[in-house]
């Protein structure tokens, strides 16, 4: 029988709509919970919105629920869909992943797989992309599953913020730690270790550091063999485009993203991220 192959994914993979579009890409939304109000990530909600809200109420976020996977899946499987390959961010920062897990396990008749990214934002949706391409270039699933997995171990994420108070309020991070680097000015470079978890990769002084240390990291993985790029921002665009035209001036790069984090992402960043993902496919 021949294989047809989805893939499905979540709002904090950053992809572009042109590119959700151009692959077919399935995206379950996130929810962002304000007191009066419950709405999806990236539909009703653009990342604007969360800034000129955050003197006024810092909302929360959920994951997708059981049911909207589960008529995602059966969607899927009525347009005559055999597998499913699902992507999906971080399940050390998230439960979308396990739940998309549970939810695959009533459909017998649909093969899916669940792979956790480890990751999130393009960290998630450069692995997604690549995915898709591999599905057009009808690759056979179990060889898609094995691929994508290698690829998952070889795509590494980092950012800075302008304050740890929106990570140190999701209970991202250590208050004391937030409190210490408040005073001393230190901007860690954050980045998500084998667990699925935040972790300091480098503490620097200043933001000015904190964002040459993430170009000295792409100049490091480009040495290691990374051949894309993403780099990624929350409300620091011209910060961030100052370092996306630095990076396209390094060697050996084949494809180089921009793009911005999503309302689910700002929730817990706040204003002022700016991140690279290094990978290789």
């Amino acid at each position: 029988m021949d294989e047809k192959i989805a893939i499905l994914t979540d709002s904090t993979c950053d992809l572009e709509r042109d590119t959700i579009d151009r692959f077919g890409i399935e995206v379950l939304p996130l929810k962002i919970i304000y007191r009066d109000r419950v709405l999806l990530d990236r539909v009703e909600i653009a990342p604007q919105e969360i800034y000129d809200s955050l003197e006024r109420e810092v909302p929360s976020t959920s994951t997708p629920s059981p049911h909207e996977a589960t008529v995602t899946l059966q969607r899927l499987r009525e347009r005559g869909f055999t597998h499913v390959l699902a992507i999906h961010l971080s399940s050390g920062l998230s439960g979308t992943c396990n739940m998309v897990r549970l939810a695959a396990e009533q459909f017998q008749h649909l093969k899916t797989a669940v792979i956790d990214s480890k990751s999130l934002s393009m960290g998630l949706g450069l692995v997604v992309q690549q995915a898709a391409r591999w599905i057009e270039e009808r690759v056979p699933f179990d060889e898609l599953v094995a691929r994508t997995q290698e690829m998952v171990t070889r795509t590494k994420g980092y950012f800075v913020v302008k304050t740890l108070e929106y990570l140190k309020r999701g209970g991202r991070i250590n208050t004391v730690a937030a409190a210490v680097a408040g005073v001393l000015d230190l901007k860690p470079v954050i980045s998500i270790d084998e667990h699925g978890k935040y972790f300091s990769y480098k503490k620097v002084r200043g933001r000015k550091q904190s964002l040459q240390e993430l170009l000295d990291i792409v100049k490091r993985a480009i040495a290691q063999g990374a051949n894309r790029v993403a780099v990624v921002h929350g409300d620091a665009l011209m910060e961030a485009q100052e370092l996306l035209i630095k990076v396209k001036e390094l060697p050996g790069l084949v494809e180089v993203a921009f793009g911005e984090i999503g309302p689910a992402l700002v929730v817990h960043a706040g204003p002022g991220l700016v991140g690279v993902v290094t990978t290789r496919a």
